[in-house]
């Protein structure tokens, strides 16, 4: 598997302390099978990572999973706020791209899902990127789903994250989502190994398998798409 939303630089934003939480991060996601980790640091004007450093820290973090012997591999990435992303200049979006080269991870701003991200998702087409649209399950509204599926139209793909399928209160909206057909990967948004949201995604996958049209593509959901994205490669949705 891979995890396309982790936050496991150290001491860039508000994921890992240090260098010892990152491994930690590591530890657990080897432990579920995952085999690759995009480090995605928030790209947004409260939080001062520099991109520039971004494939540098990814390094630095590999090395030490290598020195620990931990089969994970990190990949440059970034979470790229909505707000900043038409101030990115070219070789920034490359750089925060998730894996090789042409899917961004696009945060929603907070709130309601509006008609202004549309807007950056042709953003990033015209410069040709493809946005994959971070944790929507957090702008809740009446017409969430008629605003994810025009994005999905616009030729966006959705990310849910993985540990709120897991939590009683939220579980129900999440298999909503999945059931019509809005969700296409699962990621961790894992932010540190001491607390909060897990480095896993298998026990969310067997909840997925339980909900049409998941179910029968979760091979899909689980490995095309996200190496599909991590290579740059286009991804056509099977359903």
């Amino acid at each position: 598997m891979i995890d396309l939303h982790c936050h496991i630089l150290p001491g860039v934003d508000d994921g890992a302390l240090d260098i010892r939480d990152s491994a930690g991060l590591a530890r657990q996601a080897a432990g579920d099978g995952i085999e690759a980790i995009c480090a995605t640091p928030h790209i947004r004007h409260d939080h001062d990572v520099r991109i520039e450093e971004i494939a540098e820290r990814v390094e630095a973090v590999n090395r030490r999973l290598r020195g620990e012997g931990i089969p994970v591999t990190v990949l440059s990435g970034g979470e790229v706020a909505e707000t900043a992303v038409e101030a990115l200049g070219e070789e920034e979006l490359e750089r925060v791209a998730l894996g090789a080269g042409r899917w961004i991870l696009l945060e929603p701003a907070p709130g309601p899902l509006s008609e202004s991200l549309e807007r950056r998702v042709d953003h990033l087409a015209e410069r040709g990127h493809r946005a994959l649209v971070a944790h929507p399950e957090r702008h809740l509204s009446e017409d969430m789903y008629e605003r994810i599926a025009r994005l999905v139209g616009l030729g966006a793909l959705v990310q849910a994250t993985a540990d709120f399928f897991l939590r009683e209160e939220m579980a129900a909206g999440m298999l909503g989502l999945a059931g019509a057909g809005l969700v296409h990967v699962l990621s961790s948004d894992a932010h540190s190994s001491h607390g909060g949201r897990p480095a896993k995604l298998s026990a969310a996958f067997e909840r997925l398998a339980t909900v049409e049209p998941a179910a029968s593509h979760l091979e899909w959901i689980r490995e095309t798409a996200p190496r599909a994205i991590v290579e740059g490669r286009d991804v056509e949705r099977p359903y």
